[in-house]
């Protein structure tokens, strides 16, 4: 017997959905097939373009590293390797401090439209012997044998501060992270860009040699890093009352001149090169990055080098033919750089920028880092970058500052970044360096003379955090046990 044509009906509808319900399935799951198959492509194609970024500090890792670089000057490597560190963030890679961003804006303003204010700001070219400074040298191009120091006198241990003969004299200055870039660069179009150091009057133009670690790229150009919360860069009109305020030597060797990629990596080196003033840490190679700057200042020669142990990523290191930053991840390079500078100098300064954003102590990677610079023949290190002052120690009868904090910045939320300091370094060729603090406040744009309370306060605070029982007197005079 035939079924009834209404459950005829019912099944061919039946078998008809099914059969759709079949089609629509295998439509979808070759719909899913083609979008994963595209998500996957797109990120094997964005992982071919993307740039290295650093992982972060390991403790064991530095300290292995450091336990194995007992002769720094036949240590091996290059400042290309990727750092053994663990897969995290790098250190210093958190921009917590409250600084304002640059805006990008483009700058029409050439150099010579807004000439340095003289009245303000004196001329620093009758400062001691600075006629003697090396004018040879200079980084825009790979230097050659020339504006080398002369190796006369050296040994196979290197040269050393302390000689017989007549007694020869430095005073060396040098303070903490300066910038010229958003909040601080309203101050210095309203004010003038002698702003900065109205308050220090000629006290850099008195010394022998004035020293800082400049945190900006300096340009009217460049593109904008887009890795970063916090991407600077300053007018060329700056660095003229810098220089005429008695700033000498500056460290590029940052987590910021990169900012505005090698563009303004390259402008910052020619503006700097055009004001008289000379850098470290950076250059269009790792042999001009690596390379100290050599000056000779009442007979005694100087060498200065600059490295980092804080950068966004690895693309930032100078290699043998792209421009970038001598980097400290890896130290073998600038351990060598300096035991050859120890061999061509009479004073070796190191600054280095590392450790932790507004942290008052040096972790041990800083500490490890600087005992190994000492070994290699360092005579004073001179740190920056957690914007906040650090104590200081003496290892084997060399000072170092772990961190100097800020000088010319933005002002953040956070008082312990308020607080900073002129340094000097009186050296001899009878008794090596002794180390004088001079208590200031950072305040925008501006370092201003504590108050003597005030300023007596921050020496109990340095001597509190300072290694190795280092004591630090009334009028500021640093001394070790």
């Amino acid at each position: 017997m035939y079924p009834p044509r209404s459950q005829k009906n019912r099944s061919d509808k039946k078998a008809v959905k099914k059969k759709f319900g079949r089609l629509w399935i295998t439509f979808n799951t070759c719909l899913v097939a083609m979008i994963i198959i595209l998500i996957s492509f797109y990120f094997l194609s964005e992982n071919k373009n993307t740039k290295v970024a650093l992982p972060a500090e390991d403790d064991k890792s530095i300290s292995d590293q450091m336990s194995q670089k007992k002769e720094p000057a036949n240590s091996a490597g290059t400042s290309e390797d990727i750092p053994s560190v663990s897969p995290s963030e790098p250190e210093g890679h958190k921009q917590t401090e409250a600084v304002q961003p640059t805006v990008n804006k483009p700058e029409t303003e050439k150099k010579n439209e807004a000439p340095v204010e003289k009245d303000k700001v004196a001329s620093k070219t009758n400062k001691g012997s600075k006629t003697n400074i090396d004018v040879s040298s200079n980084k825009t191009e790979e230097k050659d044998n020339s504006s080398k120091a002369s190796t006369t006198g050296s040994t196979t241990d290197g040269k050393s501060l302390i000689s017989s003969g007549p007694e020869k004299k430095v005073l060396i200055q040098f303070a903490g992270d300066m910038i010229f870039s958003g909040k601080v660069e309203d101050q210095l179009e309203k004010n003038g860009y002698s702003y900065p150091f109205d308050k220090l009057g000629n006290l850099f133009q008195k010394d022998d040699l004035t020293l800082a670690n400049l945190e900006t790229p300096v340009t009217t150009r460049g593109v904008g890093a887009k890795n970063k919360q916090f991407v600077f860069k300053s007018s060329p009109l700056a660095l003229d009352a810098l220089h005429a305020a008695g700033m000498d030597v500056v460290n590029l060797a940052n987590n910021h001149i990169l900012d505005q990629g090698i563009e303004g990596l390259l402008d910052t080196i020619s503006y700097l090169d055009s004001s008289g003033i000379k850098y470290v840490g950076a250059g269009k190679n790792k042999k001009s990055a690596y390379e100290p700057e050599y000056v000779n200042r009442n007979g005694i020669t100087i060498a200065v080098l600059g490295f980092t142990r804080v950068s966004p990523e690895t693309s930032w290191f100078a290699g043998s033919s792209n421009p970038g930053v001598a980097q400290l991840y890896e130290p073998s390079q600038a351990l060598k750089s300096v035991a050859e500078a120890r061999k061509k100098a009479d004073l070796v300064i190191v600054m280095t920028h590392w450790g932790i954003e507004r942290s008052l102590k040096p972790n041990d990677n800083q500490q490890m880092l600087a005992h190994s610079l000492v070994d290699a023949g360092a005579d004073l290190i001179i740190g920056g970058h957690p914007h906040v002052l650090q104590g200081m120690e003496q290892y084997k009868g060399k000072w170092i500052a772990y961190s100097t904090g800020n000088f010319i910045f933005t002002k953040s939320s956070t008082p312990a970044t308020w607080k900073t300091a002129v340094f000097q370094a009186r050296c001899s060729t009878k008794t090596g360096c002794g180390l004088k603090m001079i208590p200031y406040k950072a305040e925008l744009g501006q370092p201003v003379p504590m108050q003597q309370q005030e300023g007596q306060q921050l020496l109990r605070e340095m001597q509190g955090l300072s290694i190795g029982g280092v004591r630090i007197a009334p009028d500021g005079t640093i001394s070790a046990k």
